[in-house]
């Protein structure tokens, strides 16, 4: 039975950004089936804020009835959510539902949203790199600014169950909680894990610690293992391969990770100015992936309780 009460989205919740588009409905689908793994209850947020910014360009015309527009645009909001949180209690009458509706911008509200969720989900309308640079990507802005993992579902893929999870990965502590993250996916899908290590060079200058040889692919190869051998022992069930690539990350990460799995990368924190690139790395992953991405904050823990 679908809440339509709540003004917030219940603390440990998965979010799914709801608008009656097919990328939307991707997004539902996957958030549903993330929510049934987790036993998480789940929230299908819906912006009216676009419809309304629309109706306004119809203020100044003789003869509207504002009021009645305005009351139109909510009816038909509130049919859409009514018909996503049916479709999702069909799939599992068990799982606990609720719906938002807000006036707000869709990114300022999902934005907000990721403060008390466990997870955001959100679906992507593909429209390319230069085209959300001139429009803006709702998708892009929110893996840059959520406080929670930010699941953007990308090609015909996303609405189901992924083959495989791939990783971003060093041997950072901060790349240690998108890398579990990446486990925990694994693990719940019972798919094999591929954690992947771009090699590229950088200034020495603006290095924060001592490069290894980018040729050193024994070496490079050891310390991904090593960083990695508390998280195998806790997930045993998990079947892990190591890849190193030469190239850029992002290059790397799409052109290694087919449509059918679920890709992970970290986002570190906003005031690192030395981990600038990396933060480029994953909203330019989002932008170009072939499927489905998980961006996941590196410097925060969700209410669930989880990183």
């Amino acid at each position: 039975m679908a809440d339509t009460n709540r003004t917030t989205p219940r603390p440990g919740s998965i979010v799914v950004g709801v608008d009656g588009s097919e990328g939307a409905a991707r997004a539902l689908s996957w958030a549903v089936e993330q929510a049934r793994a987790e036993r998480r209850p789940l929230t299908l947020l819906h912006s009216g804020g676009e419809s309304l910014l629309r109706a306004t360009l119809l203020l100044d015309a003789d003869g509207i009835d504002h009021e009645a527009l305005y009351a139109g645009l909510r009816t038909a909001d509130l049919a859409l959510m009514k018909h996503s949180a049916a479709a999702v209690t069909a799939v599992d009458p068990q799982l606990t539902v609720e719906v938002l509706v807000v006036d707000t911008d869709a990114r300022t509200a999902l934005v907000e949203a990721s403060h008390r969720a466990h997870l955001v989900v959100i679906g992507s309308r593909g429209r390319g790199p230069v085209a959300s640079m001139v429009l803006g990507s709702v998708s892009r802005h929110v893996a840059a600014h959520a406080a929670c993992p930010v699941v953007v579902c990308r090609g015909a893929a996303a609405g189901r169950r992924p083959q495989r999870v791939v990783v971003g990965a060093d041997w950072t502590a901060s790349s240690s909680r998108v890398v579990e993250f990446a486990f925990r996916q694994a693990s719940s899908y019972g798919v094999p894990l591929t954690v992947l290590h771009a090699m590229w060079l950088i200034p020495e200058s603006l290095a924060e610690r001592p490069l290894a040889r980018v040729d050193d692919t024994e070496g490079l190869g050891a310390m991904l293992a090593q960083s990695v051998a508390g998280l195998r022992e806790k997930y045993p069930d998990v079947m892990v391969l190591f890849e190193l690539r030469r190239g850029l990350p992002d290059d790397c990460l799409v052109r290694a990770t087919p449509e059918d799995a679920l890709l992970v990368v970290g986002r570190p924190p906003h005031d690192l100015v030395s981990t600038v690139l990396d933060g480029v790395t994953a909203i330019s992953v989002v932008e170009r992936a072939h499927g489905v991405v998980a961006v996941v904050p590196e410097d925060a823990l969700s209410p669930g309780g989880s990183s």
